[in-house]
């Protein structure tokens, strides 16, 4: 018997080491990632798609890959400096702070490297040269301009923090709109009408024009367009500052690159893209090819505005009750009674009175880049939405309990119950039935507003629609099908709450006694004997 038990614990031994040694191994071998951030909807730049085809590179925390000029580019910069390409998906205006905060490694995403974004970060050598167009709807007003000076009055725009928008200045008496943040919004608002066209450079504008038989491209010959600087028009890869090795690596990396090689690849790019021509409807063919997609977003809106308003509702109800409590008599009890009440009073105060994204962006990026702190876009991201809907739902309470008579609290106490057995037997049921309709509307709310979230590279519903329209250019169509599908969630939401509301007011709750107060009286009973 003790031979068999030494036998034993020797095979032990032996499976526990090879485990170890083949571990040990796998993280020797196992690459340093190197990851790259792109918003990965703006062709032929960078793009979303549903599998790895044309050697697409799967997103980080998606089941959707990246593809592109600008993700083969981060392949070869990958490859030159020995480590795993990672894409980190997320909107333009969350990509330099992505970078200064440690999310990111670099920025490949078409960005310029502009005087303005130099005093942020840093930039490599160019990887790509190119030219500034407008794009137009075809048979419009302006779909035969050949200058600047054709576009007289005209209604024009420009993504926001881009030299696109900077450089409509240069038309004469031009209608120079405001500037939006994406490239899909820019293309729903030119085929919607809302404006007569965009600045863009050449290749975003052949990919549009090829894909949307409604735009139109339209070119300047030198002396009639757009004055710019070498700097405007070159793209290059951001860096975060004071990385001279890594600067120097990726330079050399770029250099080996040689110019026809790019032109291949620009090329490349333009052809993989999806082709427009289709003999169904283009809703049936967007949902056909993007349901899973879709389905996906929907799964994360919905978890995340369940979790935040479960969550913030339980946050609201313990705030809201602490601060319907007497204040204690003796100092030490109420000095701390006041002091957390002032504390609640700031958290209440600022994150009901600062918009959500902004919340998303200081606690998602500043907090890596002030304390060090790496959190999950989507732990984030219930988080947020659990202390916003928190600070909302502690004012819900606190006014659902001041709305008890104060009759109850009163006959409470006359049966020998304490404070805490009145708040939990005979307050909080009358206030989560009174403040349930609340609740229910704070859950379409969280529905809704979870489409900010897509600044910290969540992949909701949103977020998945702009990708979408960013790769088929199909717009109207593609956000037409997502507004069915926010509106049968808030719909069905919505139909769930009222029958739970039902189901505890009883069948006919104007002549019954309602269920919490069944149950009210019910545990004031058992306390009286």
């Amino acid at each position: 018997m003790e031979r068999h038990q030494r036998r034993l614990l020797v095979m032990l031994f032996l499976l526990v080491g090879t485990i170890m040694s083949t571990v040990g191994a796998t993280t020797v071998e196992a690459k340093e990632k190197f990851v790259v951030g792109m918003e990965a909807g703006y062709p032929p730049f960078n793009w979303t798609q549903a599998d790895d085809r044309d050697g697409g590179v799967p997103i980080q925390g998606s089941k959707d890959f990246a593809g592109g000029y600008d993700v083969e580019i981060a392949k070869r910069v990958a490859d030159g400096l020995d480590k795993e390409l990672v894409i980190f998906k997320t909107e333009w205006d969350g990509l330099a702070p992505a970078l200064t905060s440690g999310k990111v490694d670099a920025i490949v995403a078409g960005m310029s490297p502009t005087p303005e974004r130099k005093k942020t970060i840093d930039f490599t050598n160019n990887y790509y040269d190119s030219h500034l167009v407008m794009l137009v709807k075809k048979n419009g007003a302006f779909d035969q301009a050949k200058s600047l000076a054709d576009f007289k009055n005209a209604k024009i725009t420009g993504q926001l923090n881009t030299f696109h928008y900077s450089v409509i200045d240069q038309i004469p008496e031009v209608e120079k709109q405001t500037a939006m943040d994406n490239f899909p919004a820019m293309r729903v608002a030119l085929e919607s009408g809302k404006i007569d066209g965009y600045v863009t450079e050449r290749p975003e504008g052949v990919t549009a024009e090829r894909l949307n038989p409604n735009f139109k491209m339209v070119e300047f010959k030198e002396v009639d367009g757009f004055k710019t600087a070498p700097e405007d028009t070159s793209i290059a890869i951001g860096l975060r500052k004071n990385e001279p090795e890594q600067l120097a690596k990726i330079n050399s990396i770029l250099e080996g690159i040689s110019g026809s090689e790019r032109t291949k690849i620009m090329d490349a790019a333009i052809a993989q893209q999806p082709d427009g021509d289709t003999n169904e409807p283009w809703i049936v063919r967007i949902v056909r090819e993007n349901w899973k997609a879709f389905l996906r977003g929907a799964g994360v809106t919905l978890l995340i505005s369940l979790v935040g308003t479960i969550v913030g509702t339980i946050l609201g109800m313990a705030i809201g009750i602490f601060r319907a409590i007497p204040k204690p008599r003796k100092k030490g009890p109420r000095f701390f009674n006041q002091l957390l009440n002032i504390i609640f009073s700031i958290y209440v105060e600022i994150f009901r009175g600062t918009p959500m994204i902004v919340q998303a962006m200081v606690i998602y990026y500043g907090s890596a880049q002030a304390f060090g702190i790496n959190v999950n876009p989507l732990v984030a991201a219930l988080f947020i939405v659990s202390v916003n809907t928190g600070a909302y739902m502690t004012e819900i309470i606190r006014g659902g309990i001041f709305a008890v008579d104060k009759g109850q609290f009163e006959a409470a106490e006359a049966i020998g119950m304490t404070h805490a057995q009145t708040m939990w037997n005979v307050v909080v049921p009358q206030v989560f039935r009174n403040t349930l309709p609340a609740i229910g509307n704070e859950f379409v709310i969280n529905i809704k507003d979870t489409s900010v979230l897509n600044v910290i590279a969540v992949s909701e519903l949103f977020f998945t629609a702009k990708t979408v329209a960013g790769s088929n250019f199909r717009f109207f169509d593609t956000f037409f099908v997502v507004c069915v599908i926010y509106f049968v969630m808030t719909f069905t939401v919505t139909r769930v709450l009222r029958w739970v509301e039902r189901k505890i007011d009883g069948k006919d709750s104007g002549s019954h006694v309602s269920y919490a107060n069944q149950m009210q009286v019910k545990k004031i009973g058992k306390v009286g004997e």
